[in-house]
């Protein structure tokens, strides 16, 4: 299953992605893990969240991301929810990148081992592709 947070660049979107990351733990049974361009945010997370950065990989497409979070899944068989900040920078997209594939792999993977991908995407609302609509839970 797949959760949108969608907004221009320094609408807040971080923000609201860290606390919902910070609050899933208080109820969270299995892992959670924070993917993000940068560890910059290493000290604003609960220490029970991994945080990944991913430009610390050789990623160069959106395939090879797909992989690199199904890495991820086959090391961890308790992962519960995954937080992608920075969507279009760490799945190799870029600013005009289509998500509709990307996002539509994730889903799929989310529903086959019952996890969920909670991103942030700078995009607003309305540029977000019909198909996804109704996976945005915040818009800012």
């Amino acid at each position: 299953m797949i959760e949108l947070i969608v907004g221009k660049k320094g609408k807040g979107k971080t923000k609201v992605l860290l606390e919902r990351a910070n609050s899933a733990v208080k109820s969270a049974h299995g892992s959670i893990v924070y993917l993000d361009k940068s560890s910059k945010h290493m000290y604003e997370l609960n220490n029970k969240i991994r945080l990944i950065d991913v430009s610390a990989f050789p990623l160069k497409n959106s395939d090879e991301f797909v992989g690199f979070i199904c890495g991820i899944l086959s090391q961890d068989h308790d992962l519960e929810q995954v937080y992608l900040d920075g969507f279009l920078t760490i799945s190799q997209l870029g600013e005009q990148g289509d998500v509709t594939d990307t996002l539509s792999q994730l889903d799929t993977i989310g529903q086959q081992f019952n996890l969920t991908f909670v991103v942030s995407i700078s995009m607003d609302k309305e540029e977000i592709p019909a198909s996804l609509q109704s996976k945005i839970i915040e818009a800012l």
